[in-house]
């Protein structure tokens, strides 16, 4: 099968993933290229396009016209299957305990860089102490999504910075809307997280066992 090359300029989100996910459902190429004009689209694509076994390569066509111009090419790698329990020295039983936690899939929707309404000053330390105490949630915390004004807690110089950095040290996954950080203006500033798109948070919410929204 020849190259597929999609052009996805002047998508907005989360069209340039859709087109992707369309395109490798009903063609399943060996190889993409994906055209996108802005940031969000570039990291968005190519992080789907990796989590679907592409090895992508980023080419910038034209980097400084407006928001730039890049080419994304992936080519499909041929991973070979593993054993897990080649890997480990002793496979212990699990309790139906522990199963079940594994099996919890939490996700935190954040909206707001604040908690609640009055004082926004209050809000923010409300919403560090939160942050601070969502480790207590373990294993069954899965994502922590952050949209439109949440996203500022995701940049270089927010104080939420440490917390958010360490529940992605324990294995929960920080996704911070590309759409909303354009918006503000922070896609260099973001310093946690992966840039994400619609796609990615409805999924999150569809798979998730609990949605917790302070």
């Amino acid at each position: 099968m020849p190259e597929i090359e999609l052009n996805c300029q002047n998508l907005p989100c989360p069209q340039p993933v859709l087109r992707c996910k369309r395109c490798l459902d009903e063609q399943s190429p060996a190889s993409l290229v994906v055209v996108v004009d802005n940031q969000a689209a570039r990291e968005n694509v190519t992080r789907f396009l990796s989590t679907q076994g592409y090895a992508v390569q980023v080419e910038a066509v034209s980097p400084d016209a407006g928001d730039g111009l890049w080419r994304l090419r992936g080519v499909k790698g041929d991973a070979p299957a593993t054993n897990p329990a080649d890997d480990c020295e002793v496979c212990e039983v699990m309790t139906e305990e522990q199963l079940r936690r594994m099996g919890e899939k939490v996700v935190v929707f954040l909206t707001s860089d604040v908690i609640g309404s009055g004082d926004d000053a209050l809000g923010a330390k409300l919403m560090q102490n939160f942050l601070a105490t969502l480790p207590e949630l373990g294993a069954e915390l899965w994502r922590v999504v952050m949209l439109n004004g949440a996203v500022r807690l995701s940049a270089a110089d927010s104080p939420a910075l440490p917390h958010l950095k360490r529940l992605e040290a324990a294995g929960a996954t920080v996704l911070v809307c590309g759409t909303c950080l354009d918006h503000f203006g922070l896609l260099e500033q973001k310093a946690v997280g992966q840039t994400t798109n619609m796609l990615d948070v409805v999924t999150s919410l569809q798979l998730a066992t609990k949605i917790i929204r302070p």
